[in-house]
């Protein structure tokens, strides 16, 4: 599903996050819409503070349409937002 990503927007991380040292992985269950873009989100697991942040970007990502037999059709997915501290 990475590949069929045409837009991309990265999580901001969040302040009070940050400050806390939290990190890890959002996931996210994902329905794709005919036409590319996110149409529903729900958190499968995650850190708390972050899967807001990992919410609002997937919530902008628009993928390449898929398509079965040359129709478009929606697809059901886990995405998974990775939020690192730099050391």
């Amino acid at each position: 599903m990475e590949k069929q990503v045409l837009t991309k927007v990265e999580p901001v991380y969040p302040a009070k996050a940050k400050a806390d040292g939290v990190s890890g992985q959002v996931v996210l269950h994902a329905i794709i819409g005919k036409d590319g873009r996110v149409e529903r989100l729900s958190v499968v697991s995650g850190p708390p503070l972050l899967t807001q942040a990992a919410i609002d970007a997937v919530r902008q990502w628009v993928y390449k349409p898929f398509q079965l037999r040359a129709q478009p059709v929606e697809i059901d997915t886990t995405i998974a937002v990775n939020f690192s501290l730099a050391r």
